[in-house]
């Protein structure tokens, strides 16, 4: 792993529990804003595992596998850049957008911690935790999700807490768009 790996994993920990220290190091340049995007390969993975789970639990998808696993990977791919690069315009409404590399690093690095944490639900729902449970800690997981993802831009972006939950809307809506469309394209 790279130094500026290192260093992305170490400043998504420090998010994760709430310190806004973890900015510092993150250096504020596209560099780190390109050599952040190797989270979405770390987090492959993760989402590949989350995604056998899924079907193990409610049945592989109508279409067949290779073609369900290429529109998974593509969906995948596009939740992952859509919101960057919508982030760029919204960074710049706000008047942000010269905080926007280091904003990008720290949300690409803090998705890491999130799929660790989705992958260790879907784990635990598919060891058999009764429904009810898995459910709670399934809502839980999405709060700590939705909260940490809010903390990064507000922190990063150093604007409102009401500007960073548009950011936040903004990245929910494009997921349930991309995640719909593929569902529908795997669904027939």
């Amino acid at each position: 792993m790279n130094p500026s790996s290192a260093a992305g994993l170490a400043a998504a920990l420090l998010f994760a529990r709430g310190r806004p220290e973890g900015l510092a190091l993150l250096p504020n340049d596209l560099a780190t804003a390109r050599a952040s995007f190797r989270a979405a390969l770390i987090c492959l993975p993760m989402f590949l595992v989350m995604r056998l789970l899924s079907w193990g639990t409610r049945g592989t998808p109508e279409a067949d596998i290779p073609y369900a696993v290429v529109v998974e990977l593509i969906s995948y791919t596009l939740s992952w850049t859509a919101f960057a690069v919508v982030s760029l315009p919204l960074a710049a409404q706000a008047g942000r957008a010269e905080q926007w590399p280091q904003f990008m690093a720290a949300w690409n690095w803090t998705n890491v911690v999130q799929f660790l944490l989705l992958v260790a639900m879907a784990l635990l729902a598919a060891l058999g935790l009764p429904g009810w449970v898995a459910n709670m800690l399934g809502l839980a997981a999405l709060g700590y999700a939705v909260w940490l993802e809010w903390f990064v831009v507000r922190v990063a972006l150093n604007v409102s807490g009401g500007t960073a939950a548009l950011f936040v809307v903004t990245d929910l809506i494009l997921g349930l768009f991309i995640g719909g469309y593929s569902a529908r394209l795997l669904a027939g």
